[in-house]
């Protein structure tokens, strides 16, 4: 059998698609600001407009989710952007030549997850409140997210 690289990055950026959408992004523009690369190619990012973009996005939906008016992560918009965000970032969190692979993988994980991670919240909610339970969500994924793509990037894949 061959040893094919591990997707395991892809996957776990999926999961944190799927409780946050727009931190696999944030994350990964953070990591271009600090001269890291990643495994699978990543040209977006490297444009200003996209890599600030998505610190902005990243930022306002730490905001956004504290709101009453924050619709569920399962809405159509809300699993788009999951969609969006984990396939970007799983592929490139993804071994050279295995991008589309990557993306799959993220995609195939953060969909299915939005809708534990929802039942999750809804439940702190009922026990902590809105506020409360997303702090510690955002603190949890936050600190997922950033673990997932420093152990997954280096400054060697430039």
């Amino acid at each position: 059998m061959m040893n094919q690289p591990s997707l395991l990055s892809s996957a776990l950026i999926g999961a944190v698609a799927s409780a946050r959408s727009m931190t696999p992004m944030a994350t990964l523009a953070t990591a271009r600001l600090a001269g890291r690369g990643t495994p699978g190619r990543l040209a977006l990012l490297d444009r200003p407009l996209f890599k600030y973009g998505a610190l902005a996005m990243g930022a306002g939906e730490l905001y956004g989710d504290k709101m009453k008016s924050a619709p569920d992560r399962t809405v159509f918009l809300g699993l788009l952007a999951r969609v969006m965000s984990a396939g970007i970032a799983g592929a490139a969190l993804a071994p050279k030549g295995r991008e589309k692979a990557g993306a799959a993988v993220a995609i195939a994980t953060a969909v299915p997850l939005a809708y534990l991670t929802l039942a999750g919240r809804k439940k702190a909610m009922a026990s902590i409140g809105q506020t409360r339970s997303g702090l510690i969500e955002d603190a949890l994924i936050v600190a997922a997210g950033a673990a997932v793509v420093a152990m997954a990037t280096d400054a060697r894949y430039d």
